[in-house]
């Protein structure tokens, strides 16, 4: 069973491509054009699709859609390792330019920074009944990238790398994904109808396919990676871990308790619920999270949580970042080699290497 949750109509499109038949939902919401998602399996199974980037997300599409058995090319830079790869792995491989030009869907899977440069010329080269998708809002959403009315232009953003999109897909599972319309182009049934195709053919019509905007998601993206997911979690966890090294407790105690059971705790969340997590764990633990949890995500948290978001909304953010890649990234590398010198990797290592499933 796969469902389609429609943001801007709160509607439940459900669709079981076992059956091929209209289903309710929970007994309350009858799925309307369920089918949708195989005429865009069938649209896209006579088409070809060129993949722009063969990295952790690119080549992850491609394998899937290629397993899916639709036409697949790849794209990128000559003589790069990545194309040199996708050759290897039995796929036509060449310079973008040449690969979107007989291409029905082109996808986009490079980062976010190199559009602005990378998608002009390749424009230019596609045929005027080609789509052109993206795996994020960011580029299109902040003014980087401009396509002409006339071009179909969609987006199907995987929720999860492309690591565990491949591995699902591997397993006959599927991650659900984002699928947004940008604009509908001369054909719009025909470039929805490949959305719907090219996110079937990753896996994730197997899972889940969630309607948004481009603006909805690369907001809502940005705003999960900064304040939780990357950059809050990140640095309440280098917090604790380092307050505890200061009271005096041993580094693999503090990394063991602050970063380690991270996962676990967040298997359960992503398993059970936030509720069913507080089920899970000792009464102990519940009731100093009830203690500590409002002391620590105060009132004043969430009004820098709220100016975070009013960055990422008025493109404060956008502009940062795209500055520093047009000075090669001296903050972004920074970043990353400060985490890598932090203490509490060498205490990380450490941690691994008694686990021997990680090795």
């Amino acid at each position: 069973m796969a469902w389609i949750y429609d943001s801007a109509s709160q509607r439940v499109l459900c669709y079981d491509f076992f059956v091929s038949e209209s289903v309710v939902f929970q007994n309350s919401i009858v799925a309307e054009g369920a089918d949708v998602v195989a005429q865009g399996a069938k649209m896209i199974s006579q088409c070809r699709v060129a993949v722009i980037g063969y990295g952790n997300q690119g080549r992850s599409h491609a394998l899937n859609l290629r397993e899916s058995g639709i036409s697949v090319a790849v794209g990128g830079r000559s003589g790069s390792r990545a194309l040199q790869l996708a050759r290897d792995e039995g796929f036509a491989a060449h310079s973008s330019v040449e690969v979107v030009a007989e291409a029905d869907l082109v996808i986009i899977a490079l980062p976010d920074e190199v559009h602005t440069e990378c998608c002009p010329p390749l424009l230019d080269a596609m045929k005027s009944a080609g789509v052109i998708g993206f795996l994020h809002g960011f580029s299109l959403h902040f003014g980087q990238v401009t396509v002409g009315k006339g071009r179909g232009v969609v987006l199907v953003a995987p929720k999860g790398p492309g690591t565990a999109l491949r591995a699902r897909f591997l397993e006959g599972m599927g991650i659900p994904c984002l699928l947004a319309v940008h604009q509908g182009g001369d054909d719009p049934i025909r470039t929805e109808g490949l959305a719907m195709g090219w996110a079937h053919g990753i896996g994730s019509a197997r899972a889940g396919i969630i309607r948004t905007t481009f603006r909805d998601e690369a907001e809502t993206d940005l705003f999960g990676e900064q304040a939780v997911l990357c950059g809050g979690l990140c640095e309440l966890i280098k917090a604790a871990y380092e307050t505890l090294v200061e009271a005096g407790y041993p580094p693999l105690l503090a990394y063991t308790e602050c970063c380690h059971e991270v996962k676990q705790i967040a298997d359960l969340i992503c398993d059970r619920g936030m509720a069913g997590m507080g089920e899970a764990i000792s009464n102990t633990a519940r009731f100093g999270a009830e203690v500590a949890g409002e002391r620590l995500i105060d009132g004043s948290v969430r009004a820098r949580m709220r100016e975070v978001l009013r960055e990422i909304q008025d493109g404060s953010f956008a502009a940062q970042m795209i500055a520093d890649s047009a000075k090669g990234s001296p903050r972004l590398r920074a970043a990353r080699s400060a985490t890598a010198a932090h203490p509490m990797e060498g205490a990380g290592r450490e941690v691994r290497a008694l686990l021997p499933w990680l090795k």
